[in-house]
């Protein structure tokens, strides 16, 4: 026994020996940094990449951690919903007086159930959203040189469980975050780094990680079936569709209408032709297959269509169109959608990240009474159009049954007619 006794201490005295050079090796000192404008401009630059106002619109977030805790945010409500075992806390974070505690499906009073609903939530949420909180209440923010690059050292005076924490971002030539070092209370070595590599693209339009690995023995952290969406701002393009008679537009075969009087459309949807004119030009476009597309002088064909014409008829189309149909595009590819207050009441805010001839711009749809669009405000960085309105009037119910605007009016003063526009099968 003696023997016994003797041969696990000596292994105990060679783990603490191991752990001690392991920790002697890898220990890093906390870095010292720079606080002041450099690194906040810097942190809004790692915001910028991360679309942090799609992440500050975002209504729901879902996902789970290591498999044990699950999770349902709703984060404009400031309540979670958060799952372990036989428990469940709806965990109002605002207001934890009003939380409500399950165990079995049936509600009882635990304090020590909601504390450690809490500390999971403060744990689990930084695991999932860290890059979007360094701007938050009590934290500090360095720029710090890493491997010849700058770095940003976030430090946590205040607020969720373990304050005093300290983190160093490592981004990328675009500024996107790809890791962190970490200076923490419950992880007694400095500098363990953790990947933030694992990036999902989710319908609210914020990218967010779905696992980590740790420096620190190669611990994994899966974060689950990550999402994240907008279900009321959906609720209300929805509204929005019913009201426009969107079904009858799907319908719909043809449209014509033309452009300030300038430009004349005939748009076969079926066909994914339009037929663009202007001056003594009339490009037969086809919007799928653009090397398909015929262009005609005076009605004469090109025998080879000038391509710089068919270019220039798709981003007259792409633009002249959306003055018609814009508001029948809300669920289209490559659209976020998320809901702002204007003047207490709710309105759309639509985001186009690809597509169309300027990606990136945003609009801001303000509705009448029975959810028909009469305004937006735009947000068009290309042209420096920074919520400039414009009106969406006189809708016209069309032979085919969906509506479609003829007039739009600009805080300029200028007027844009559609022209006759037309709608049919």
């Amino acid at each position: 026994m003696k023997k016994l006794f003797k041969f696990i201490g000596i292994l105990l005295l060679l783990l603490v020996i191991a752990l001690g050079i392991y920790y002697f090796v890898n220990h890093e000192p906390l870095p010292k940094g720079e606080k002041g404008k450099e690194a906040d401009a810097l942190a809004i630059r790692m915001l910028n990449a991360l679309n942090n106002d799609a992440f500050l619109q975002s209504e729901t977030l879902e996902w789970s951690f290591r498999g044990k805790h699950f999770y349902k945010w709703h984060k404009q409500e400031n309540i979670v919903e958060v799952s372990w075992d036989k428990n469940k806390v709806i965990l109002h974070t605002s207001k934890p007086s009003e939380s409500k505690i399950f165990i079995d499906n049936e509600k009882v009073e635990n304090q020590e159930l909601l504390k450690k609903a809490s500390d999971f939530f403060n744990n689990d949420s930084f695991w999932l959203v860290a890059p979007y909180k360094i701007f938050d209440a009590g934290t500090e923010r360095r720029i710090v040189k890493y491997n010849d690059k700058d770095a940003l050292l976030i430090t946590y005076t205040s607020g969720g469980s373990t304050p005093g924490d300290s983190y160093l971002w490592i981004l990328n030539e675009n500024y996107f975050p790809t890791s962190f070092k970490m200076w923490t209370s419950i992880i007694p070595m400095g500098g363990v780094s953790a990947t933030w590599s694992e990036w999902k693209n989710t319908s609210a339009g914020i990218k967010l990680p779905t696992k980590h690995e740790l420096s620190l023995f190669g611990m994994k952290l899966n974060l689950g079936d990550v999402k994240a969406y907008n279900p009321k701002a959906d609720q209300l393009a929805s509204k929005i569709l019913k009201a426009i008679h969107h079904e009858a537009y799907r319908k719909t075969r043809y449209l014509e209408w033309s452009f300030g009087g300038r430009r004349h459309f005939k748009w076969d949807k079926e066909k994914n032709i339009a037929e663009v004119t202007w001056d003594t030009i009339r490009v037969n476009l086809h919007t799928r297959n653009r090397e398909n597309s015929a262009v005609y002088f005076h009605n004469k064909k090109q025998e080879i269509a000038d391509s710089s014409l068919v270019k220039k008829a798709w981003d007259i189309f792409n633009n002249d169109s959306f003055w018609l149909v814009a508001p029948h595009k809300l669920f289209e590819n490559g659209i976020i959608r998320s809901i702002q207050k204007v003047d207490t009441q709710e309105a759309l805010l639509v985001k186009y990240t690809t597509g169309g001839t300027t990606p990136g711009d945003s609009y801001l749809w303000v509705l009448d009474t029975n959810y028909v669009p009469n305004s937006f405000k735009m947000f068009v960085p290309s042209m420096k159009l920074n919520g400039i309105s414009a009106t969406w009037e006189d809708w016209k119910l069309t032979e085919s049954g969906t509506l479609l605007p003829t007039n739009h009016a600009f805080s300029s003063g200028n007027k844009l007619s559609m022209g006759d526009v037309k709608a049919y099968k």
